[in-house]
């Protein structure tokens, strides 16, 4: 069985996410959506929620597992016995910062492979940082997240 690791802070899951994960469950067995705790990056939204909200978006993919976590992605890894990492490419912008990180982590786990996917043209330019600001200055961000997403960062910004 192929499990393939699409970590993230998913802070929130956007359309962007969804057709990442949508595009990796006909490639793998198993798709793990890992959502870090990610104290660091000070998330809008607590672990418990961001984790609540992947799963309601998420129901219905029998083959995706939605689970939290803290710590370095590699010990991740090697405690759920995978070695497909999954990233998503929206931009040239993005392709040095993720090859950086995809070379750190097969140097501290050299059989770990780092697959990278595109989204669909319509998705390139969503960015949960970009939702975030949207929905917290009132704009519409319906047409970017899910319907309960949209209804959840309404309600955590009081919009």
């Amino acid at each position: 069985m192929t499990t393939a690791v699409y970590p993230g802070t998913f802070d929130p899951i956007t359309n962007g996410h969804l057709d990442l994960i949508e595009r990796a469950v006909k490639l793998f067995d198993k798709v793990v959506v890992a959502i870090a705790e990610s104290p660091g990056k000070s998330p809008a939204l607590p672990l418990e929620a961001r984790l609540q909200l992947t799963r309601d978006v998420l129901d219905g993919y029998d083959s995706v597992e939605v689970v939290g976590y803290s710590g370095l992605m590699t010990e991740f890894m090697k405690a759920n016995n995978a070695r497909i990492l999954l990233r998503g490419l929206r931009a040239v912008s993005d392709f040095e910062y993720e090859l950086q990180l995809a070379n750190m982590n097969r140097a501290q786990m050299p059989d770990l492979e780092t697959v990278f996917l595109t989204p669909a043209l319509e998705n390139t330019y969503i960015s949960s940082t970009l939702i975030r600001e949207i929905a917290r200055l009132g704009g519409d961000i319906s047409q970017h997240v899910h319907p309960k997403v949209a209804e959840a960062m309404r309600n955590h910004y009081n919009t």
